[in-house]
C-alpha cells in the first residue's frame, strides 16, 4: 500500500508509517495543479496546505483515505471524495496551542506596533515618540469569534493578560450563556453584539459558506475606533476590502496570519502589498511549531494505523450524518461459508440496498451475528425463506428510529 505525503511533515511520520509496512513517498514539489498526475497508484494521501481538487480525486483510482495534517478541511473537495467512497480525516486539536500563541502574539504586536517599529529601527530610525502610543491590553475586552478548542485556548491566555473576554460562536452548542458562565467570560448573541462590546477581536471560526465574511462592513462599523482585529483562522472569514476601508476610517490595528486568495504554500509572491503595509502579519504559520508538528505527525500515524487494522480511520469528517436506512435486519447464524451470501442474494433479488453492514464473530468462531441497515423492508416471503435456512439461528426485523 502506497502513502503519498505532500507538504512538509515531521520525518518521524515517514519512519513510523514505514514500520507499518507501507511504501511512503514524500513529494514537496507537488501542488494543486500537478498533484493529479502523481496519484494514480496512491492509496493514502497526506496533505497539509496543498489543495486536493476534484481532478486529483478522480485521477486516484486506488485512493481510499485523504488525511489533512491539520484541523480545517476546506482545502479538500469533500463532496467528490464522498461520491467515490474515500475517507477524509483530519487532526483537530493538535495545533491548538500553536495557533492560540500566535493569535496572542499578533494581538500584542498590533497593540505595540512591533513590526513597524522593527522595520524603522532596521532602517536606522529611532521613533520612540511615534511608537510610545500603545493603548495596553490589561483591562480591555477581547471578543473571540468562534469558541472551539482554539477559541478556548485564546481565552485562557487573554485572561492571563488580565483581559475581559466575550465570545460568540454560530453553533449554540459551542457557545451559549451557560458555557460562557462556565468559562468565566461573557456571551454575545451575534457577531455585531460582540464587535460593539470589544476593544479587540480575534477570529477562530471554521470556514464554511455560512461563515464567509463574518467580519464584514457591518461588523467593522460596530467596532470602536482604534480597535484591534486579529485573524489566525481562515482568510475568507474577513472581507478584505471592508477591512482596508475600516483601517483607514477607524484607525484599526490589525494582525493577520491568513488572507483571502493567499498563495497555496511554500515560497511565493504575496500580491496584496497594500494590505501588508497596513498590518502586522505572518504567512499562515499559525500551526507551524515543532510541538504542533510532532503532535500532528503522531495523529497522522494513529489515523493510518487504525485504518489498516479496522478499515475505519479516526477523525473522519465525511461520514453520512443520518443513515438513509429505514429498517434493520439482524441475522444470527452459524459461521459457515455461503450463509451471508444467501442473505445478500435474497436482498438483491428484492432490490433492497444495504446502507451499512456489520458481522460479529463470537468466541470459538462457531456462530456470528450480522446487522444490516436496509433502505426498505424485505418481504415476508424473504424473511420466511431466511428463517427456514438451517444455518440461520434467528432473524429480527425492526424499523430504524
Amino acid at each position: 500500500m502506497k502513502v503519498l505525503i505532500v507538504d512538509k511533515l515531521s520525518p518521524e511520520t515517514v519512519t513510523a508509517l514505514q514500520k507499518l509496512g507501507l511504501h511512503v513517498e514524500v513529494r514537496s514539489d507537488l501542488n494543486a495543479d500537478n498533484l493529479p498526475g502523481a496519484v494514480a497508484d496512491v492509496d493514502i494521501l497526506v496533505v497539509r496546505s496543498t489543495k486536493v481538487t476534484a481532478a486529483t480525486i478522480q485521477a486516484a483510482a486506488q485512493l481510499s483515505l485523504i488525511i489533512r495534517a491539520g484541523a480545517g478541511v476546506d482545502t479538500i473537495d469533500i463532496a467528490t471524495a464522498s461520491t467515490r467512497g474515500i475517507y477524509v480525516a483530519n487532526c483537530p486539536g493538535k495545533n491548538t496551542a500553536a495557533v492560540a500563541e500566535l493569535a496572542i502574539g499578533l494581538l500584542i504586536a498590533a497593540d505595540r506596533r512591533i513590526v513597524d517599529a522593527t522595520v524603522d529601527l532596521r532602517g536606522g530610525a529611532w521613533k520612540k515618540k511615534e511608537y510610545g502610543k500603545a493603548r495596553g491590553l490589561a483591562g480591555r475586552t477581547l471578543g473571540i469569534l468562534g469558541f472551539g478548542a482554539i477559541g478556548k485556548a485564546v481565552a485562557v491566555r487573554a485572561k492571563a493578560l488580565d483581559m475581559h473576554v466575550i465570545a460568540y460562536d454560530p453553533v449554540p452548542a459551542c457557545m451559549n450563556p451557560k458555557i460562557a458562565e462556565e468559562h468565566g467570560i461573557d456571551y454575545a448573541a451575534t457577531p455585531q453584539a460582540l464587535a460593539s462590546a470589544s476593544d479587540a477581536v480575534t477570529v477562530h471560526m471554521a470556514s464554511t459558506p455560512e461563515t464567509k465574511h463574518t467580519v464584514n462592513k457591518k461588523f467593522l462599523d460596530a467596532l470602536k475606533p482604534g480597535a484591534i482585529v486579529i485573524n489566525a483562522s481562515r482568510g475568507n472569514l474577513v472581507d478584505t476590502q471592508a477591512l482596508k476601508a475600516a483601517i483607514a476610517e477607524k484607525d484599526l490595528r490589525v494582525g493577520l496570519d491568513v488572507f483571502e486568495n493567499e498563495p497555496a504554500g511554500g515560497e511565493a509572491e504575496f500580491a496584496d502589498q497594500e494590505l501588508a503595509a497596513k498590518v502586522s502579519a505572518t504567512p499562515h504559520i499559525g500551526a507551524s511549531t515543532d510541538q504542533a508538528a510532532e503532535a500532528i505527525a503522531g495523529e497522522v500515524v494513529r489515523i493510518v494505523e487504525l485504518f489498516l487494522k479496522t478499515g475505519h480511520p479516526a477523525g473522519t469528517v465525511n461520514l453520512c450524518s443520518k443513515s438513509p436506512a429505514t429498517h434493520r435486519l439482524v441475522v444470527r447464524h452459524y459461521n459457515r461459508v455461503g450463509v451471508l451470501a444467501a442473505v445478500l442474494d435474497g436482498l438483491r433479488e428484492e432490490g433492497i440496498n444495504i446502507a451499512e453492514m456489520e458481522n460479529t464473530i463470537f468466541d470459538g468462531a462457531k456462530a456470528a451475528c450480522c446487522s444490516l441497515q436496509l433502505d426498505k423492508p424485505p418481504t415476508l416471503q424473504l424473511v420466511g425463506k431466511l428463517r427456514a435456512n438451517e444455518n440461520i439461528l434467528h432473524i429480527l426485523l425492526t424499523a430504524c428510529s
